[in-house]
């Protein structure tokens, strides 16, 4: 079974959630407080290890119109460093578009306080990218079969 980790990569946080054993369900884990890439990879290569994840999915922060951006390039620089720290693992990118949009509304309507918000919205929009991708890969499954 794969395990599945992703990864909502900004300037000052990374969120990270983790797939059940099944594919199924996202949750989220934490937010990486970013210091350096060096601390970033350790602390990712330590959850990698304790999840036993086989593929990373980052979001891909695309402008509204679908096109990429200087921060896709950031995205996508920080996962080539990532590519390299973690060889095998298999690394998949994913359209984040109103991820962060779609946490903060589900944390409203769950009456989580704005301070507490703060705190989780990026492990949240990490649970928003990985649960999308794996819905589509089922979805993908269910069609080929």
């Amino acid at each position: 079974m794969k395990r599945y980790m992703a990864l909502d990569v900004g300037d000052a946080t990374i969120g990270i959630a983790v797939s059940d054993l099944l594919g199924i369900t996202a949750q989220g884990v934490e937010t990486i407080r970013r210091k350096s890439i060096e601390a970033d990879l350790t602390r990712l290569s330590e959850l990698i290890r304790e999840y036993e994840v086989t593929d990373l999915v980052s979001g891909l922060p695309k402008n509204m119109n679908g096109t990429e951006g200087p921060r896709c390039e950031v995205v996508k620089a920080f996962m080539e460093r990532v590519s390299r720290a973690f060889p095998t693992a298999s690394i998949h990118f994913w359209d984040e578009r109103l991820s962060t949009v779609g946490a903060e509304r589900s944390l409203l309507a769950a009456d989580v306080s704005r301070r507490k918000r703060r705190k989780v919205i990026d492990k949240m929009a990490a649970v928003f990218i990985l649960q999308g991708f794996m819905d589509r890969h089922a979805s993908e499954n269910r069609i080929g079969s």
